[in-house]
């Protein structure tokens, strides 16, 4: 089982509009609703690969049961800490006209540190019969980075690996703990070396260097150019072929839900970046976030070339 954690999950709502007009009515094309935030992102990714999820968190009031019922209509399994307030919604608007999208992004629960204690306590019971754990995503209001710090060596210690899709100082900070896997963009790896601009050759060498702190994979997102990956035995780079792209929203996390189930199955390094590069890739050709078709999968499997540098 994918153990997948989301303090700050979300119902997540894609409004599409012909054009968005600022200050004006704007009538609402086509409307999507899902079980958001990152984590839940990847629990559907890889339901859809065809492995277990477990999603974890918290979820406060009538959007909170909202967000369980849709996590189960997708055929993930609902772990959440029930607490009081409501769940957050965050809103994608998508416009028909320029393909251009806007993000509007509560921000969230306020936890309590007996709530914090209650999520710990399920934690470690959802630890036992998990193969890996996907920590992903921002932290709620009155909680620190130390949480996930704590998380992550709560995995050690029951020997499963556990991967890191955080940013800011949440990141800086679980670096230390050493997750299996980090997954840091460009702007986020300058932010780790305190450097305003690095060359390729500098991020290489900046991503072997976080590899020998402890983290075994360390994969920086570039964009549309792919991603590499650093780990013991080098630097690997996916190169994936020019797609339409339909929604970006949720690719960083299918990424991450194939990063979980190469660990998980202990795949060679090669074929964990080709299959996340592909459920990436895949999610970029849905309207829908945090979703792939098998077919569009299939194909740009096919097609990814992994290298190493």
């Amino acid at each position: 089982m994918i153990l997948t954690v989301t303090l700050n999950a979300a119902i997540d709502k894609r409004y599409q509009v012909k054009k968005l007009r600022l200050g004006e009515v704007n009538r609402v094309l086509e409307c999507q609703c899902s079980a958001g935030g990152k984590g839940l992102n990847v629990a559907r990714v890889a339901v859809l690969a065809g492995e277990q999820a477990t999603a974890f968190g918290f979820a406060g009031g009538h959007t909170g049961a909202l967000l369980e019922e849709l996590a189960g209509r997708d055929g993930i399994t609902a772990g959440f800490v029930h607490v009081g307030g409501e769940s957050r919604i965050c809103l994608n608007i998508a416009e028909e006209e320029t393909g251009l999208q806007t993000e509007i992004l509560e921000g969230g629960l306020e936890i309590s540190d007996e709530e914090i204690s209650q999520m710990e306590r399920g934690y470690r019971e959802l630890l036992r019969d998990a193969e890996a754990v996907v920590i992903s995503g921002s932290l709620p209001r009155g909680m620190e980075a130390d949480v996930y710090v704590r998380m992550i060596q709560e995995a050690k210690r029951a020997s499963v690996p556990v991967l890191l899709d955080t940013s800011g100082p949440a990141l800086q900070e679980c670096v230390r703990a050493a997750p299996v896997l980090i997954k840091p963009n460009q702007d986020e790896i300058r932010q780790l070396t305190g450097k305003e601009e690095l060359s390729r050759e500098e991020l290489f060498l900046a991503a072997e260097r976080l590899g020998k702190q402890g983290i075994s994979y360390v994969v920086i997102s570039l964009g549309q150019e792919g991603a590499v990956m650093a780990v013991a035995s080098g630097i690997y780079q996916a190169a994936v072929p020019k797609i339409e792209t339909i929604n970006t929203v949720g690719c960083g996390d299918s990424m991450m839900a194939g990063f979980a189930i190469g660990i998980k199955n202990h795949w060679e390094p090669p074929k964990i970046l080709r299959y996340a590069s592909a459920l990436a890739a895949a999610n970029a050709r849905q309207e829908r976030t945090g979703y792939f078709a098998q077919k569009d999968f299939e194909e740009l499997y096919a097609d990814i070339l992994v290298q190493k540098q």
